[in-house]
């Protein structure tokens, strides 16, 4: 579970910024609440702002931690710069990254400083009593880093010489140092459709990419089923076959490929592969993967502009899933970005950020740190007023 996640100079934030899932003593209790040890906090969090205001950018923190702790050992170029940005007018510094988070009832702490080009500083730390302790502290010098651990065994000298592109979790985890898999698997938890360059677009490969998946998971592929059938896409069921295809060099491969079960009022049916079908079930289709992922394993779904593949109407149906304890055992998180402002009926002002772009910078802010602003105000009749900025200046 996130708690926080603060982060400076990345992208279109130059700032200190952060994402806060904590509650606090003041909020009263939702549905949308996860209590632990004493404190409180979100199950479920809504971006909202105008066009070019940084929404996309507010997201991209957690995608990319997601991907440096997890893949930029294995998964990133050796020679290549680090995939993302500071922002444009502060190229000459680095970025700063810090997230608590909470794995098996622990609180844990992880710091990280870069540039596109290198590693600056990489820490873990665990909490033990009032206090946090380093399990490691990786630091840059001229020779090469500085490394310390307690409790996170990874040869010095590796450490020493890791190249400076990658995470030394990740590079652990690939030597298959023990202590470092369940860090790794916390990152891997965080699904999204967000990455370096931004969202990722609906393209017709991602059906099979998310076919596969889902064939992969049975039970995930009946929560699919089932859910495409109650977003009222005239879909009776959804099948996957594993069907044969040539690659570039005419070698066969396996491709598993969605159809749609259609049937009417008097008992016809008739079937579509899914590249027939309108493009809003196709990306629905693909959306939903990294949706009903996280709420089957736990975890955090980062989703963007969630209201481009689905219809307004069914986004409460879709916050229920997170809401209650029989669709989200695992107490599994949501932050997603959207341009449906009566998202704010739904919601607590708790759980929504607003962003706004003023003199090139965005800029965050949590409704329930707005002065004045009482839990039992109309939020969208005031955002639609104006009253609460992030709007477009026309």
């Amino acid at each position: 579970m996130i708690k926080n996640l603060s982060f400076s100079n990345f992208y279109s934030f130059a700032d200190e910024t952060m994402i806060d899932f904590g509650l606090g003593k003041k909020p009263t209790p939702s549905g949308y609440d996860i209590s632990l040890n004493g404190e409180r906090f979100n199950k479920a969090i809504a971006i909202v702002g105008a066009n070019g205001s940084g929404k996309t950018q507010f997201l991209k923190p957690l995608a990319f931690l997601s991907w440096f702790v997890d893949q930029s050992f294995l998964g990133g170029d050796p020679e290549g710069d680090i995939p993302f940005a500071a922002h444009l007018l502060h190229t000459d510094s680095p970025s700063h990254f810090e997230l608590e988070f909470m794995l098996d009832g622990v609180d844990y702490r992880y710091q990280l400083q870069l540039t596109p080009q290198a590693v600056i500083s990489e820490a873990l730390y665990k909490k033990t009593s009032a206090q946090y302790s380093y399990l490691f502290k990786r630091e840059k010098t001229q020779q090469g880093y500085r490394f310390k651990h307690k409790g996170f065994p990874f040869p010095k000298a590796q450490a020493e010489k890791l190249r400076c592109n990658a995470s030394l979790i990740s590079a652990a985890h690939s030597y298959d140092i023990v202590e470092a898999k369940p860090f790794v698997e916390f990152f891997e938890h965080i699904k999204s459709n967000v990455v370096s360059t931004g969202r990722q677009h609906f393209q017709h490969g991602d059906i099979l990419g998310a076919a596969e998946k889902y064939q992969k998971a049975p039970d995930l592929l009946q929560r699919m089923s089932d859910a495409m059938c109650e977003f009222d896409l005239g879909l009776s069921s959804v099948e996957i076959r594993k069907l044969t295809a040539r690659d570039k060099t005419g070698r066969e491969e396996p491709v598993f490929v969605p159809f749609g079960l259609h049937a009417t009022d008097n008992g016809q049916t008739f079937e579509l592969p899914f590249f027939e079908e309108s493009s809003g079930t196709q990306s629905a289709f693909v959306l939903l993967e990294p949706i009903l992922h996280t709420l089957q394993h736990g975890g955090v779904a980062v989703i963007d502009e969630i209201d481009n593949d689905l219809h307004p109407h069914l986004i409460p149906h879709l916050l229920e899933w997170f809401e209650f304890d029989h669709t989200n055992p695992h107490q599994a998180q949501l932050i997603f970005t959207c341009h449906t402002p009566e998202v704010l009926n739904l919601l607590q002002k708790h759980q929504i950020y607003l962003i706004e772009k003023r003199n090139q910078q965005s800029e965050a802010w949590r409704l329930d740190d707005m002065a004045g602003l009482r839990a039992d105000d109309n939020l969208y009749a005031k955002y639609m007023a104006g009253a609460l900025g992030a709007t477009p200046e026309l």
